[in-house]
């Protein structure tokens, strides 16, 4: 029996985008994002570096007042990616969610981001864990990739209006 776990995360708009979580393609990175969902980490945080025709990238800011305040996640997370040395059959494909990170191989913390067009050569460099579970979740992705944008200090693609991350839900189910 395999535990199916998906995710919601609810915009202050009331949009939503449903995801279905893999943990057979990167149990870590699943693991950590389902415990910070669970202890409300992302509740007030952003989508907080947008790019069309490429991603939509969140879970490490809150946006207050057009400045962008970072929330420390704690322990960072082993890159779950061919690169680093742990295979992930899972492809940079439009709907797919996966850990963003810096220059270092093990730094993720919070940070994921959702694929909005094909990212293959992101396939092997970045822990993919999840996808929309729907079509209307891309579609709600690829929207918000397209609003516009502006610079903030170091960060550039950042939304003008924020698009703010209520909260997100976990749902564990078994086949």
């Amino acid at each position: 029996m395999n535990e199916k776990i998906k995710a919601a995360i609810e915009l202050a708009d009331g949009r939503k985008i449903n995801l279905e979580l893999l943990p057979e393609a990167a149990p870590l990175s699943v693991k950590n994002f389902v415990a910070l969902c669970e202890r409300g980490f992302y509740d007030g945080l952003c989508f907080h570096r947008v790019i069309p025709g490429f991603m939509v990238q969140g879970g490490g800011f809150a946006d207050k007042g057009g400045r962008l305040l970072q929330k420390e996640a704690g322990s960072p997370v082993p890159g779950e990616f061919a690169a680093n040395g742990r295979p992930n059959p899972l492809a940079h494909k439009p709907g797919v969610l996966s850990m963003a990170r810096t220059n270092d191989p093990d730094s993720a913390t919070s940070q994921f981001f959702i694929c909005v067009d094909d990212c293959a050569y992101l396939d092997g460099q970045y822990a993919a864990f999840g996808r929309c579970a729907d079509d209307e979740s891309l579609a709600v992705a690829v929207d918000i990739s397209k609003v516009p944008t502006r610079s903030v200090g170091w960060y550039d693609d950042v939304p003008v209006t924020p698009v703010v991350i209520r909260t997100i839900k976990i749902e564990h189910a078994s086949d």
